[in-house]
């Protein structure tokens, strides 16, 4: 088969590889698109070294199709649209005994700790499957992945009917987490970033969505004189790796200043740079911060969202590749990052022909 691998750091090579078998209690499934994720780009970069290592096959977003079931495996079938979840779970630290799995303190990936779903075709466990309704399109299944983070984060913050939301960073993780409160809440949601073709984003699918560029106006003014003084009922901060600009307040401090007496802030960011809060602003409303990783069988709610139309992942796609163009798709959200969201890439033929 063939597969994008990563051969060196920076580097992608479509390449010729073993077809992996159908081994005992796994599907082997036929990958149809796979998504370019921001820890992706990272590993590309040779930034998660050591725990990547080269040669590798990425890929931890993906869909496909089930083409072969090993002997004794029950309730799948040849033809099944699948959304495979990466994540994969020790069972024995003290978070797994809780059964929160997302903090699980070794918890991998495919994709990253392993081979994953950049290539034509893999074999899983169905244990990681979750079977996809067939007037899905196959673009739309490589998304849920991404769009249960927006889920998940969505339920950590305990999101309900009128909250007033803002989401600080309208980049791929933003944007999701406004998919997925939006099928909560119809109230108002404020986008918060510096670069005005993301900001535009919000708006055009979705009505009641007021974008902030911060390099322009403070945030936080903005928001309380929208909301009568008020301030929203939960802020995300879903930056990052924030830029630090003169005059520009830290998301996760913006976040605190814009909520509510009694507010939530959920942070997604990954970002390695400490973020200065002054904590008595949080205890004189007594707000709240939670954090959110990954996601915790949000899979099913996004597939469920995606099957009434409750979603519009089309708002997340900015280009679609062939697997062959792997390379010049990380090259591309390097070169023009503020015009592209996500780039999907089709791996359903080989390609070359």
């Amino acid at each position: 088969m063939k597969a994008a691998v990563l051969t060196e750091y920076n580097k992608v090579e479509w390449l010729d590889v073993k077809k992996p078998t159908c081994k005992p209690g796994e599907v082997l499934i036929e990958v149809t698109y796979g998504c370019i994720c921001g820890s992706d780009q990272h590993i590309h970069k040779g930034e998660f070294h050591p725990r990547t290592k080269t040669p590798m096959i990425m890929g931890h977003e993906f869909g496909g199709l089930v083409v072969e079931v090993a002997n004794g495996v029950e309730g799948w079938a040849v033809g099944d649209k699948v959304a495979p979840d990466p994540i994969i779970w020790c069972g024995k630290c003290p978070a797994c005994l809780k059964g929160h799995y997302p903090a699980c303190t070794s918890l991998k990936l495919i994709g990253i700790d392993s081979d994953g779903g950049f290539a034509q075709f893999i074999s899983l466990p169905p244990s990681m499957l979750y079977k996809v309704p067939a007037n899905i399109p196959d673009e739309h299944v490589a998304l849920v992945e991404v769009l249960s983070i927006g889920c998940h984060a969505k339920n950590r913050a305990n999101v309900k009917e009128g909250d007033t939301i803002v989401i600080w960073g309208s980049g791929k993780v933003g944007l999701c987490i406004l998919e997925a409160v939006r099928t909560v809440t119809d109230n108002t949601v404020f986008m918060v970033d510096i670069l005005e073709s993301r900001l535009a984003i919000g708006p055009k699918y979705y009505k009641n969505v007021i974008a902030i560029n911060a390099s322009k106006e403070n945030p936080v003014e903005r928001i309380k004189a929208e909301t009568e003084g008020k301030g929203v009922d939960i802020a995300f901060e879903a930056v990052g790796h924030a830029h630090d600009i003169d005059g520009l307040i830290n998301p996760v401090r913006g976040c605190i200043q814009s909520v509510c007496g009694g507010g939530t802030v959920c942070v997604l960011g990954l970002g390695n740079e400490p973020a200065p809060i002054v904590f008595k602003e949080l205890i004189w409303k007594e707000a709240k911060i939670v954090s959110s990783r990954v996601s915790h069988g949000e899979f099913a709610e996004a597939i469920e969202h995606l099957k009434n139309g409750r979603f519009k992942p089309e708002a997340l796609i900015s280009q679609i590749l062939h697997g062959s163009q792997t390379q010049r798709g990380f090259e591309i959200l390097d070169e023009n990052p503020a015009e592209n969201i996500k780039i999907l890439l089709d791996f359903r033929s080989d390609g070359m022909n």
